[in-house]
Parts: C-alpha cells; structure tokens; sequence
C-alpha cells in the first residue's frame, strides 16, 4: 500500500493512493457539499459543486474525482470557490421548479436547499423556467416527480452499480433531459424491481416513498440500527420512527452482508402491512374465542400439554429469535412431542443439514465470496423475487463480464440477464447437473447426447460448457426454498459440480433463523399423524393457506402469533406475541454470522415478546433453565462455518 501526503486547509494527512480529494477531506472532518457523490458508487463529477481550489492548478477542480498526489495543497473555502458553488446552485435552479425556500418539509433532508442555504442563498439569482413537470405515481411503493429532479444520475448508477438492474435512465440532451425508466415507460410498468435503492440516494425530493413524505424529518425522527428478518440474509438496517411509528426503513451502509442495498420486501412491504393485529389472549368457550388473562391462557395452556402425554406436535417459525427457539424446543423435549416441526417444513433445508451432519464440516462459502465472480450458476431459484439482494450481487457484476447461467424448471426473472436459461423439469435437474459434471471432467464428451436426452438446445449447452470451462471464479447459488423430489440428490450434484468448478457454493435457506432452528434440531417437515394438540409459535410470519389446512384436523391447537389469520381464528388457544420491529434477539443468518436485532418500536401492553411467552409456559411446566442456545451453535454440524 502506498500512501501519499495531502493538506487541505492547513490540515496534513496520509492516505492511500487512489483516494479521491473529496474523501480525503472527509477522513480529515473537513466537509465539501456534493450532489452526486456517494461513497458506493464510481466518482462521477456531475453537479460540480464540490469544487476545490488546488495550489498550482489552473482552475477549480472536482473533488470527488480529483486523485490525491503526494504534498498536494487544497483549499475548500475560498470566495473564488463559493462564487463558483452560488453560480452552480443557480444554474441548477433556474432548470426546474426548485421552490426551497418554500419548501413545507424544509430543513435538513434535502441536500440541494441544504446546499443553497449553507452559501446563505435566499432567493433565485436567475429567473428559473416555470414549465411543469410530470409526477409519475404509477409505481405501488415510488413516486418520481420530475419537478425536483437535478439530473444528478444517483438514481440511475445505483440502479445499474449496486443493483444491477439497469432500469433507469437519461433521454434527450440539455435543457431537455429527462430522467426515464426503460424506454420511457413509466415506472410502474417498467422492469423496476421495487428495492427503493434509488429513493435512497436521491439527494432533493425526486424520487420518494409513498409514506414517509410528511412524517418527519431526518431531525425529528428516531433510528435504530438493526437487521432485516424477511428473508435468510439479514441485511442491516436503519429503521427511522417517530411518536412510536414506522416512518420507514432504509438499507445500513456500513452493513457488511448487504453494504446498503435492500430488496422491495426488507425496504417496503413492512409500510404496507394490512393484517390486524392481536391483542390479548383468548381461549374458545363454548365455541367461540373470548377475552382472558395471560395467566389464564398459559394455565390453559400447560395443562393441555401435560394431559396429552406425548400426542403433541411442535411448530416454530424461523422468524423466531435463538432464544425463543432454544425455549420452544425446551418444552416439545421435556414433554415428548411427537414432532418439532418449522413453518418451512422444506426438504431441501433439510438435506444441507443432512449433508453437513453427515460430513461433519462445513461446505458452503460466505456471500462475501460470491461477489466478485465471473461466472454465476443459479439453480432451483429465482432469485429475482426470492433472497433478491443475493440476485443483485451476480447481476451487477454483469457489466465487469461476469456470465450468468439458470437452471429452472419454469422461466423466472433472471432469464432477462442470463447468458443461458436451461428449462428442465426438477426431477431431472440432478441428473442434468451430474451430465454437466461429466462434460466438465472430460468423462463425457457427447453434448448433443446429453442436449438430446433432456430435450435441450445443443448450442445453448455447448455455451454454458464454454462459459464454466473459461471461467476464473465460479459461484453456485442454490435456491434451497424450493421443494424437489429427491432433494439430497440434487444437493448432492451441486457439490459435485462445485468441487469440479473449484467455484464458491451458498444456499439461500429460506427465512433469518432457518439454519439456527436446524442447529437446534428443528428443521423437520410437520407430522400431524398421532397428535391430538399442536402448539405453534408462529411470531408475525405470514403463512399460506395450504400450511393452515395441515392442521385442520388435529383436534387442539395453540398458537402463539402477532397477528390475526384462519390459523388463530380456528386455535383454541390464542396468545399476542410482539412483532419483528418490537422485540430484539440473536439470529443465525445463511452466512453463518450470528446477528443481533434491535427492537425498534415498543408494542401494546397487552402483548409481550415470543422468548417472554414461552418462559412463562416454561416456568408453569416446571422446566428448568435452558442452557444457552450458544452452547449448541458450539455442538452443531452446519453447512457454514459460524462466526
């Protein structure tokens, strides 16, 4: 590492070579106002107003581009360099209809007025154009309001830099530019995949959410540092509230799984949740629920588990934090149940732990590792509406000349980026993969065999040969939601193929703690054969009518959830549980890391947390403390290495 020597405005430091002025000045506290900077993306010198004066320049230079070289001078508060930033600020007003001084959300979220009153700018220097711009509101969760845009292309490299999506762009030229989603179709009806990184860095009022506009300001609002629990990745999060209500929910920067980027349901969906929520225990009384204590319900309750000796069915979401698992799976142990069950209930989850029990080490890689490949084998998955951020990591990786191949039994999302969309039915795909394995290890070399038996296009095997033989850093990502006939088998073919590849394997798991249930022994399918009771711990997990109808016919069911569903409204017993913003906790994510959550909103009285509930059944059932769930992460086999 070579590091040179840079002094701006009489402050010295060393920093790496490469480091642009602008970044300098923010490791030395020393602020330069941009508008179309951000740290995750390429410098690209737009807006100009992060102009600086360098010793022995001719004119002002752009700092966010401008490499550090050793014993360089700069000076960032000159009056040559603010007369050029007011000139810039004017310009950028005179463009749109920029009414900040009138703004009725004025005062701090909004980097151009930000901008303009830091150069004490209280009105228009030159007259602005009054043409009225089109808002586009056709998108369910964005608004795009061409009224405030500075063309500042934030939006358009996130799109394309970090998300991969390319959807969003610039037509015409000059005065007449004009920030445009696909082809010019409006954003509702273009391949915009809703993730909302672009209403993230919008630095004015352009592009915004359809709910927190109003609802307080950066100043005037509370955020908590947190992780995202709607799918196995655990992306960090900033939840912002006020007055104890989701203002909304941003993507953490310095999160090292995500670095930022969030998917349409860690970003959107908790803004529009529509179920109502429980708020009191209830037990059925001649036939109807009705109102009782909690003590009441957890008497109930215990005495149903005791007096079913066994004929009992255990079913835990993977929403669930350690805790309250490491507690649920206390009381199905100490009285016998007869399955301890998760909502999942996947078979290919199953098989990785299967597998990783079985070899007694771990097999798959980090996600860190999967970022910087040049070649992306998707299986089982896609990826596009499922663990969408792992889809942002291959597809941005596109323009570098990354290659990316789908094995699908139905065409998904990422056909549209694929060099190559193999379409065959699951029950083949293990053995399609292990044909694959042989061409790859020269112990076939029959491709239109092959294309023939599994009805494929020659030419499109033969490319997806030529992309794995040539690539440098292959990673395969394996869609471990998805259910198969013979799952073990496929997984089986995946790691064979990896292990020829020499590449770099993740599966997605499904939800934020489904490999810390596995490690705790609870990752089997539900079994309602011998039961008469079945308790569930469903926590706020939404779940599909076709799970509900498994339990039809057990005789008794408990369940303990956050909110109102035909699981409840049929359950004997009924008790309020916290939801996810509500209540913190430690989770196993895919990677393996071990996350903490922070609860970010307090719940109704009425209510208490998941691991709260179940210590209070425990404590009736006279179940004695639990060894903590970190001594079984110890114990464990699991298909990643934890840390």
């Amino acid at each position: 590492m070579i590091m040179v020597k840079i002094t701006i405005d009489g402050k010295t430091t060393e920093v790496e070579r490469g480091t642009t002025v602008l970044n300098a000045a923010r490791k030395l506290g020393i602020e330069i106002p941009t508008l179309c900077d951000h740290p995750e993306l390429t410098p690209y010198g737009g807006c100009r107003l992060c102009l600086v004066d360098v010793e022995g320049a001719k004119t002002l230079q752009t700092s966010c581009t401008l490499p550090v070289s050793n014993d360089m001078v700069v000076h960032t508060d000159t009056q040559k360099i603010h007369d050029a930033r007011k000139f810039i600020l004017s310009m950028i007003f005179s463009e749109r209809n920029h009414f900040c001084p009138y703004c009725q959300v004025s005062g701090g979220d909004c980097d151009l007025q930000n901008s303009a009153y830091a150069e004490d700018m209280t009105h228009w220097p030159i007259m602005p154009n009054w043409q009225p711009y089109p808002v586009d509101a056709s998108h369910p969760f964005i608004i795009l309001d061409h009224n405030r845009c500075i063309l500042c292309r934030l939006c358009v490299r996130a799109c394309g830099e970090l998300v991969g999506n390319f959807t969003l762009g610039v037509e015409e030229s000059g005065a007449e530019s004009t920030l445009v989603a696909d082809l010019g179709l409006p954003l509702g009806e273009s391949s915009c995949v809703g993730c909302g990184t672009c209403v993230q860095v919008c630095p004015t009022g352009s592009i915004i959410d359809r709910w927190s506009a109003y609802q307080g300001k950066e100043t005037e609002v509370d955020t908590t540092k947190t992780i995202c629990r709607g799918c196995s990745i655990g992306c960090g999060i900033d939840v912002l509230t006020r007055d104890n209500r989701l203002v909304r929910i941003e993507g953490d920067w310095d999160a090292e799984i995500n670095g930022g980027v969030l998917c349409e349901v860690g970003r959107f969906h908790p803004m529009v949740e529509e179920r109502e929520r429980l708020l009191t225990p209830m037990i059925r009384t001649n036939g109807k629920l009705k109102a009782t204590s909690w003590d009441g319900a957890i008497s109930a309750t215990a005495e149903k588990i005791i007096s079913s000796k066994g004929k009992f069915s255990g079913v835990a979401s993977t929403r669930l934090s350690m805790e309250a698992l490491n507690e649920f799976k206390a009381i199905c142990d100490a009285f016998d149940a007869d399955s301890i069950a998760t909502t999942e209930g996947c078979a290919a989850i199953s098989a990785i732990f299967d597998l990783a029990e079985s070899s007694d080490k771990a097999f798959e890689s980090k996600i860190d590792e999967i970022k910087d490949a040049d070649c992306y084998l998707i299986i089982g998955e896609d990826t596009t509406k499922d663990h969408q951020v792992v889809s942002f990591f291959a597809k941005r990786q596109i323009p570098a000349g990354a290659k990316l191949i789908q094995i699908s039994d139905c065409p998904t999302g990422i056909d549209n980026f694929a060099n190559e969309s193999l379409t065959i039915d699951k029950k083949s795909q293990s053995k399609l993969i292990n044909a694959i394995g042989n061409l790859i290890a020269r112990k076939s070399v029959d491709v239109e065999k092959i294309a023939k038996t599994f009805k494929l296009n020659v030419s499109s095997l033969k490319n997806v040969m030529r992309i794995m033989s040539s690539a440098n850093k292959v990673a395969v990502i394996f869609g471990s939601r998805c259910e198969f006939d013979d799952a073990t088998a496929v997984l089986e073919s995946i790691i064979s193929l990896n292990t020829l590849l020499n590449g770099k394997l993740i599966t997605t798991k499904g939800n934020i703690n489904s490999v810390g249930a596995s490690m705790l022994g609870i990752n089997n399918i539900a079994t309602t054969d011998n039961s008469e009771v079945v308790l569930m711990a469903l926590g706020d997990e939404e779940l599909p009518q076709s799970f509900s109808r498994k339990f039809e016919k057990i005789p008794f069911s408990i369940i303990f959830s956050s909110y109102i569903s035909p699981l409840t409204a049929n359950a004997d017993i009924v008790l309020p549980v916290q939801n996810w913003l509500e209540q913190g906790g430690h989770f196993i994510n895919a990677d393996g890391q071990i996350l903490e959550a922070k609860a970010a909103l307090e719940a109704p009285e009425t209510v208490i947390s998941n691991e709260e509930s179940l210590l209070k059944l425990a404590a009736v059932l006279n179940i004695k403390k639990q060894q903590g769930w970190e001594e079984f992460v110890k114990k464990a086999p699991t298909p990643v290495t934890i840390n």
